[in-house]
């Protein structure tokens, strides 16, 4: 692949990460807003994200990355994956289990820590608008837990 390809790779998991985090906040904001429906929609539309993901974990295997990056990839689609199955699709009320919670707040911080990682691969630029959006989601996320027990 040439280097116009690869930045082109980059810019595109840049972009999915700011699309996504832009996403989550806005389903953090809609339910402390009490919209709770609006969000779950948001929240469902955040699935989108999987296919750029899917995009840059196959042309991954097509160029030079180190491992770290596949296991950014890689624990962002499991983590997309399986919170459409458990949240939207089967509906589990798995906030209410505590050591479920704690499983699933682990792998949520875990999975978008890593997409900044992808995001930094387009430039230091990408990294810090996504560092800022993530500190945003951070906090957005324990200030709408403690209001909603969501």
């Amino acid at each position: 692949m040439n280097d116009q390809w690869l930045r082109a790779i980059d810019l595109t998991g840049a972009v999915a990460v700011i699309f996504y985090f832009l996403l989550i906040i806005t389903v953090f904001v809609l339910r402390l807003m009490g919209s709770m429906e609006a969000a779950r929609w948001v929240g469902i539309a955040s699935f989108a994200t999987v296919i750029p993901m899917a995009l840059l974990l196959v042309t991954a295997f097509k160029t030079v990355r180190p491992p770290i990056y596949f296991l950014w990839v890689g624990l962002a689609i499991t983590f997309l994956i399986g919170e459409l199955v458990i949240d939207d699709l089967l509906k589990l009320p798995f906030r209410t289990v505590t050591w479920a919670t704690i499983v699933y707040v682990v792998i949520f911080f875990a999975a978008t820590g890593g997409m900044i990682g992808l995001a930094a691969q387009a430039g230091t630029w990408w990294k810090a608008i996504s560092v800022v959006l993530f500190l945003v989601m951070a906090v957005l996320a324990f200030v709408q837990r403690a209001r909603t027990g969501l």
